[in-house]
Parts: structure tokens; sequence; C-alpha cells
């Protein structure tokens, strides 16, 4: 499973191609522009980006060229347009682009090119040092375990650990999955008072999507509203 991001203006094509993506297994982040792109890229380092070209206010090559100026170009990026000539492509490509999606985008086409740049990651010389100061920042994501290290203190013994506790490997990883994410946003809508703009804060989901996935996760949207005004 890879962390990807994704990078449009267009609200539809960010929300489809999330649930392409989600439906193949992977980990989506999603961002309308350049400024959200930088937030998320800072935030930790995805697997791939998928960046499209012309944005209203940092286009995608300008971005790709920032990144590779500040030694943050260390993962495959897959450019996209609908509009681009093939001088952009080109363009894009010698600035670090791994590939080149046009608009509209078959679904042949976007899962090979995905796995095409999963499978080459790009990091270079330039950019080791950034990539290895990236996986040692403290905010990163640690793997989920339920085995403590010997020496280690008890986990504290509330609804959250014993809840994940009851997740069971020998499921499909899809089951496993969903059971988890069931858990995750539970557990941050009962610590955000059921906010849904905290909660969508909390989980770098946009409202939309939020409530699209709470909805695909069985979480009673009634519910919700109920305990939030009580």
């Amino acid at each position: 499973m890879a962390r990807i991001l994704v990078v449009d203006d267009e609200i539809g094509i960010r929300e489809l191609l999330s649930e392409i993506l989600y439906d193949e297994g992977h980990s989506v982040e999603l961002a309308e522009n350049a400024a959200q792109a930088r937030a998320a890229r800072l935030r930790a380092r995805p697997d791939l980006v998928l960046l499209d070209i012309w944005m209203p206010d940092t286009d995608g090559v300008s971005l790709l060229k920032e990144w590779g100026s500040q030694g943050l170009l260390d993962m495959p990026v897959i450019m996209m347009s609908g509009h681009a000539t093939v001088d952009t492509a080109v363009e894009a490509t010698r600035i670090g682009a791994v590939d080149f999606l046009e608009k509209p985008i078959t679904l042949q086409k976007l899962l090979k090119t995905i796995a095409a740049g999963l499978a080459r990651p790009v990091i270079t010389s330039a950019t080791a040092t950034t990539a290895r100061q990236a996986d040692q920042r403290p905010d990163q994501a640690q793997p989920l375990t339920t085995t403590p290290m010997p020496g280690a203190p008890e986990p504290v013994a509330d609804a959250n650990n014993s809840l994940l506790g009851n997740i069971t490997l020998d499921q499909p990883l899809r089951d496993a999955r969903d059971e988890f994410e069931r858990i995750y946003f539970e557990y941050h809508l009962g610590r955000e008072s059921h906010s849904m703009t905290r909660v969508s804060e909390k989980t770098g989901l946009e409202r939309t999507h939020l409530y699209r996935k709470l909805k695909q996760l069985g979480i009673d949207s009634s519910r919700k509203r109920n305990t939030s005004n009580s």
C-alpha cells in the first residue's frame, strides 16, 4: 500500500482519483492547490504524487521546479493535464517528473502508470540526505503493533487500545483496514466532540470526502448529529 498525494484544483478529479486509489489499497491525501501540496509534502514524504499542471495559484511545473530546488523532489511525480503541449510534458520530465498522464485519464492507464512510478522511486544523490531526514522526523507515523517491546510500559487501557487489540490479522487486508479506519474515525469523532470541522483538520480529509468515508464505513451520521447536540 502506497501513500499517494493527489494535487488538482478540480474537486471532481480529486474525489474520483481518491476513490480509485483507495479501492486499490492505497492511502490518499488530497490538495487543491500548490499551497496545500507544499504543506502536505512538508508534513511527510509521499510515496508518489499525482500533480496537475494547470492550477490557479502556482502551476504544477513551477511547483515541480520548486521542490527540485529545495531538495524535496525525492519521490516519483506524475504530471496530469488535459491541455498541456508536448513541450510542457517534455519540460516536466526534464525537471524530474517520471511520467505524464493526459486527461481524461483511463483507469487502465492510471493504474499502469502509478505501478511503474512506484517501481522506480526518484532518489538522487542531491536529495538522499533530505529523504533520510524525513524518515527520521519524530512526527512520522509509526507502524501499528499490538506486541509491546520488552521492558516497555503497559499501554493505557482505554477504549481505543482495547478496540485495536480486537483487530484480527487472519482476515483479508481490506476488512482489517476497514475495521481500523472505523475505530480511527470513531476515536477522532469522540475526541473532537463530533465536530466535523475539527475531525476534518485532524484526519487531513476534506469535509465532503470525510462524510463519504463515514458513510462507507457505516458510521451513523444521525447519531453524530444527536451526540453533538446533547
